[in-house]
């Protein structure tokens, strides 16, 4: 039977912690504010999800036998919670966005007739809270995959993943109550997802 030991021999180099993460929020080219939307969404997203894999499947009959083959793909939406700052930028910058792709008092688009426009691509990045890996990255190539944490440490990206031609179907409600206390408003942005993809898997660990 394995001991305490042998199990901490096989994860010597640590697990991934579910608060060490960076999201880089891109939009559409129609909005001139990109570059500070993006910086403030690596500062103010609170929560967001690595994505599931989910691959459908087949059931062929056969004399009262089932044989289960590959189906096609799904990709379910991506979510995100955000706290939301006193100027509502980032809210509002969602709520153009959406209104854009479908305008709130007609049926119209100022989109244009090409859906590209309405589509921007998404980053989610794992980071390492092992701040001597970027040392080690950086002898191996790959100090481009280090972002600046707090008092400017840098943490080593583990692993990244990129949402493509995503846009918001879902803004949620900010419930406002006399009675919370010791609080900060927050929303969630549902997007919906052509495909993910992993853009970078990190450094090789020995």
């Amino acid at each position: 039977m394995s001991s305490i030991s042998d199990f901490k021999s096989k994860v010597a180099t640590d697990f991934a912690r579910p608060n060490l993460f960076v999201c880089e929020l891109n939009f559409p080219s129609t909005f001139t504010d990109q570059a500070t939307l993006k910086e403030l969404g690596t500062f103010t997203v609170k929560a967001a999800n690595l994505p599931a894999t989910q691959l459908g499947t087949v059931e062929v009959p056969y004399r009262g036998r089932v044989l289960k083959i590959a189906g096609d793909r799904t990709f379910e939406p991506w979510t995100i919670t955000i706290m939301n700052d006193k100027n509502f930028r980032l809210r509002d910058a969602f709520e153009k966005w959406t209104e854009s792709i479908q305008a709130y008092a007609q049926n119209v688009t100022t989109a244009g007739t090409n859906i590209q426009n309405y589509y921007a691509d998404m980053f989610v990045s794992q980071l390492d809270r092992n701040t001597s890996d970027v040392t080690t990255a950086a002898s191996n190539g790959l100090a481009k995959n280090a972002s600046q944490g707090a008092q400017g440490i840098p943490h080593q990206t583990l692993r990244e993943y990129r949402f493509v031609d995503v846009f918001p179907t879902n803004i949620s409600a900010i419930d406002l109550d006399f009675g919370s206390n010791d609080a900060i408003e927050e929303f969630t942005v549902e997007m919906q997802v052509q495909y993910w993809q992993v853009s970078n898997r990190g450094p090789k660990k020995g």
